[in-house]
């Protein structure tokens, strides 16, 4: 006769690391629609996501590739294409008249002044209503427009190979990295009207 106790099997998400349930029941019981923003290696994916009984219903969907028609070439993943991301996602969302949501970065923890925080930002800049804590989470305003990157093109363009390995996908997609502020403000001007 067997003497253990039988072996409880955890859902198959929970396995695999992809959902953490308790969290996903405090979001739920938020009664909000919950903003949904996950990073892959080339781009960001945002979703506003209703919850139903029969499986959550995607109200609006962006993701940063949607960037490219609007002008930008960059990096669909730095912290300037977060940020039009965010702001094109808000945008979206108020056509849609929704207004309110709650932040569901999934297992992933955001790290203040980090890319989700950027990403938050453009949403609260395009006028939606997201519970978000302090102002200090943010990165400042010359790293959402990408200073950073232009600084760091500027200090090292004298050294063409090291140029040429750093920047070769910008250089490739015929994007000057010292012009990314510039693209950046046009690109958001053209997602603001």
């Amino acid at each position: 006769m067997a003497s253990r106790r039988p072996r409880t099997v955890l859902y198959r998400r929970k396995r695999e690391s992809k959902t953490s349930y308790p969290k996903r029941l405090k979001l739920l019981l938020s009664d909000k629609k919950r903003l949904v923003i996950r990073m892959t290696n080339n781009k960001i994916l945002a979703q506003l996501v209703e919850f139903s009984a029969k499986g959550d219903k995607v109200i609006v969907s962006v993701d940063s590739s949607a960037l490219k028609k609007l002008g930008w070439n960059y990096s669909c993943k730095n912290f300037p294409a977060a940020y039009l991301t965010g702001l094109l996602f808000g945008k979206r969302s108020l056509e849609k008249g929704q207004k309110e949501a709650i932040l569901d970065t999934g297992s992933a923890a955001p790290l203040h002044k980090g890319k989700i925080y950027a990403f938050l930002k453009g949403v609260l800049d395009s006028g939606m209503n997201v519970p978000h804590g302090s102002e200090e989470v943010f990165p400042t305003e010359e790293r959402i427009k990408g200073e950073h990157i232009k600084q760091y093109a500027d200090k090292i363009k004298t050294d063409k190979e090291t140029y040429e390995k750093r920047f070769g996908q910008y250089l490739k997609n015929n994007a000057e990295p010292g012009k990314i502020v510039e693209i950046f403000e046009n690109v958001k001007e053209k997602i603001a009207s």
